[in-house]
């Protein structure tokens, strides 16, 4: 079965533009882990303009599933996830100014620096996902490494699939092929949602886990978040 973790932004940003504590971000999480999610996913940026780091310290405290911390490795970053220990941190290469995550690492150029960063987590026992394109090239380079896992970037799949669905999820079957081959744990994520989330899942080798955010709050507010989270199962395990 492929797992859901929830990434839970947008419920950050809704509370942080009134200042206070509504919604609850801390209830919200717990509801929709006893709705069925596997696994939180949080992004904390170094603005805090939606996930605080204090959010990372108290989810961690709560939670009883698996809680996944995304974000560039800059040094806050690395000793907010020291201190957090999450189950798993998920390298992901956005500015600071990034509006939302853009673009995979470019694994062989800084194939030395994710190589370290790695290391430095597995140390701990976190297990590691790096954020790649699905590009041959950026799996083998992101192997050499040492991570755990990979997170396939689906914003392309998710922009080509209305057009034409077999030529949007062709890259992602290859992709995630080569990963297996290589002996890596397979994560999707970016603008996956209630229509495309099936037909990938089911065309894609060895998917373990997809993060999902933008798509899934938006669809709750107009079907709901319990039932828009097992809707989100349904299509998981089908």
């Amino acid at each position: 079965m492929t797992a859901l973790s929830v990434n839970v932004n947008k419920i950050a940003t809704l509370r942080n533009a009134r200042g206070g504590n509504v919604p609850d971000l801390l209830k919200c999480s717990l509801d929709i882990e006893r709705f069925g999610s596997q696994g939180i996913t949080i992004h904390p940026r170094p603005d805090e303009r939606h996930i605080r780091y204090q959010d990372a310290r108290d989810l961690k405290k709560v939670i009883q599933t698996e809680l996944n911390i995304e974000g560039n490795p800059n040094e806050k970053f690395i000793a907010l996830v020291d201190e957090v220990q999450p189950a798993q941190v998920t390298l992901v290469p956005d500015a600071v100014d990034a509006i939302t995550s853009n673009a995979g690492w470019d694994t062989i150029k800084n194939e030395a620096y994710l190589t370290k960063i790695v290391k430095h987590f597995k140390d701990q026992g976190i297990r590691t996902s790096i954020f790649v394109d699905p590009s041959i090239e950026m799996i083998e380079g992101a192997a050499k490494t040492g991570v755990d896992r990979i997170e396939l970037y689906t914003e392309a799949y998710a922009q080509q699939y209305p057009i034409n669905k077999e030529s949007a999820v062709a890259p992602y079957i290859e992709a995630a092929q080569k990963a297996l081959d290589l002996g890596l744990g397979i994560n999707a994520g970016h603008d996956l949602s209630l229509e495309n989330m099936r037909y990938f899942k089911d065309n894609v080798p060895g998917l373990l886990e997809v993060s999902i955010g933008h798509a899934l709050i938006s669809e709750s507010l107009y079907m709901g978040l319990e039932n828009v989270v097992n809707m989100y199962k349904s299509r998981l395990t089908d």
